[in-house]
C-alpha cells in the first residue's frame, strides 16, 4: 500500500502586521508623551531698607444694640446712610485700601449692619471684616 503524500508546504510566519502594530504603538507613545521643561527666570528683587511693615489702623464702625453708629468713638448724629457715608469719607480721606471693621452687638438689627456695609461699598472700601467674639461653649 502506497500512500500518496503531498509535499509539505513550509509554514511562513508573516511578521508584517506585527511590525505595523509595533510602529503604531511607537507613534502613539511618541505623540502622547509630554516632556516637562522646567525653566527658571532670574528675577532681581528690590531690597527693603526696613524690616518692619507699617501697620495701618483700620477704621471701626461700632453698632450698639439699638442700631446707633459710633465711628472713632463718637456717636453719629443720626442713623441715615448719607451721614454714615460722609463720616467714613472724612475718616478715610479717599483711601480705598484702608481696612474697615464692623463691630456690632449681638442684638443689633440686621439692617444696621447692612447699612454699614452699603456705606463702605459706596466709598469703595473693599477690605471689610466683621468682628466677632469666641463662644464659650
Amino acid at each position: 500500500m502506497k500512500f500518496q503524500s503531498r509535499p509539505r508546504e513550509e509554514l511562513d510566519v508573516n511578521i508584517a502586521p506585527l511590525i505595523d502594530v509595533v510602529f503604531l504603538l511607537l507613534i502613539f507613545f511618541m505623540v502622547s508623551t509630554t516632556f516637562q521643561r522646567e525653566s527658571e527666570l532670574k528675577v532681581s528683587l528690590p531690597e527693603a531698607s526696613a524690616n518692619t511693615p507699617v501697620e495701618v489702623q483700620p477704621l471701626q464702625i461700632v453698632i450698639n444694640a439699638t442700631g446707633d453708629y459710633f465711628i472713632g468713638g463718637q456717636e453719629l448724629v443720626n442713623n441715615q446712610l448719607s451721614t454714615l457715608v460722609s463720616a467714613l469719607a472724612k475718616l478715610s480721606s479717599g483711601n480705598k485700601d484702608l481696612p474697615l471693621v464692623i463691630r456690632a452687638d449681638a442684638q443689633t438689627p440686621h439692617q444696621a449692619v447692612i447699612t454699614a456695609m452699603d456705606a463702605a461699598a459706596q466709598l469703595g472700601l473693599v477690605r471689610l471684616s466683621i468682628a466677632t467674639t469666641r463662644s464659650s461653649e
